[in-house]
């Protein structure tokens, strides 16, 4: 899971505080988990799962809130989305529900029939737009209405451009399919018996304009669009903890190397936080003086490390001949001389950088 949001350290929640919680959301009890999963014989709901969680230490009351199509059946050829006016009065239930709690944990996505690839003319995948389809955002800014803390999951098999979302929730926490073990996993994350400690794969982009959008385009790519920006709603490599973490700037062994000649690259990492958390240290180069156009940033190493509350340690990789090279005009397989810029952080853009040169 990657926590997208975490708007005033709203998570994780104290059992001792959480008081009512209103889980919403038709898949909080209706679990998808992808159409190329088996179907196991049980599936903890993310209801079921917080229901057990807060058991003899808060009530748990639930609302559908809405309702995205009629069939979650992956392999069918039609999908048939459940009209607005059905939706409604599931809403005004939720909003009903949601001013006798204390606390809303709001499950949104994409079930099978909306994240499945496309093969034939009658059976399609593909959509025109990749923000919550249906009424989600509408209920969503209902229930932020009430001034209540809205926890904020999502299940789904793909990024979403939830613009709204990132603007209004307070708390997002990105949970794609979980498997049979969703409800126990979620309860774990947002009532802080596990901290999470997830980078996205992926840019996710803030609207379909932005398509195809990735974090290693080459310099002079996306110039910029008319009222918006390039950069991605959520950038590539980005998670946030319940802790909190400083990653140094990259140290070289040598500055200056041989290009057939590795080269050790030491990056610290600490815990500033006050809790035990993963951080997942990310190293970058850029070629600085190819002979064709390289990327703005490639990402060539990663360690994810396990850090105590104050701990400090230090994380080496090695960059080797292949990490600098690249396929030239005449197709070779080559390490040119000059300099490169070695970056490292814990997301593609928050970096700090040092300078390599290969002679």
């Amino acid at each position: 899971m990657v926590l997208l949001k975490n708007q005033n350290n709203l998570l994780p929640l104290d059992p001792a505080k959480v008081g009512r919680m209103l889980v919403v959301g038709t898949h909080a009890r209706d679990t998808p988990i992808g159409g190329y999963s088996d179907v196991p014989k049980h599936i903890v709901s993310v209801l079921e799962g917080v229901q057990e969680a807060a058991r003899g230490r808060f009530a748990v009351d639930y609302a559908e809130g809405v309702r995205l199509t009629r069939s979650r059946l992956w392999a069918a050829d039609k999908v048939e989305l459940v009209p607005p006016a059905e939706n409604a009065p599931l809403i005004e239930e939720a909003v009903v529900k949601a001013a006798q709690a204390d606390t809303i944990l709001l499950v949104l996505g994409q079930n099978e029939q909306l994240s499945r690839e496309a093969w034939a003319d009658q059976h399609l995948g593909d959509r025109q737009k990749l923000d919550l389809i249906g009424e989600q955002n509408e209920l969503a800014r209902r229930l932020f209405a009430t001034g209540k803390p809205v926890v904020v999951v999502l299940l789904n098999g793909g990024p979403l451009a939830a613009t709204y979302l990132e603007a209004n929730a307070p708390a997002i926490v990105e949970g794609w399919y979980l498997g049979q073990e969703t409800g126990n996993a979620i309860a774990d994350i947002v009532l802080g018996r596990a901290n999470p400690g997830g980078k996205l794969p992926v840019s996710v982009p803030r609207s379909e304009g932005q398509l195809p959008i990735f974090y290693n385009h080459k310099p002079t790519a996306r110039r910029g669009y008319l009222f918006d920006t390039t950069t991605p709603l959520y950038p590539f490599g980005y998670g946030l903890s319940y802790t909190s973490f400083d990653v140094g700037a990259p140290r070289l062994a040598q500055s200056t190397i041989g290009r057939d000649e590795t080269v050790r690259v030491s990056v610290d990492v600490a815990n500033t936080g006050l809790r035990a958390g993963d951080e997942v240290v990310q190293l970058y180069v850029h070629d600085d003086e190819a002979s064709v156009t390289r990327p703005v940033l490639e990402l060539k190493h990663f360690q994810r490390v396990t850090l105590q509350p104050g701990e400090k340690r230090t994380v080496t990789f090695d960059l080797k001949p292949a990490d600098l090279s690249f396929w030239n005009v005449a197709m070779q397989r080559v390490v040119e001389p000059g300099t490169f810029t070695i970056s490292a952080g814990n997301t593609s853009t928050a970096v700090k950088e040092t300078t390599l040169t290969v002679r």
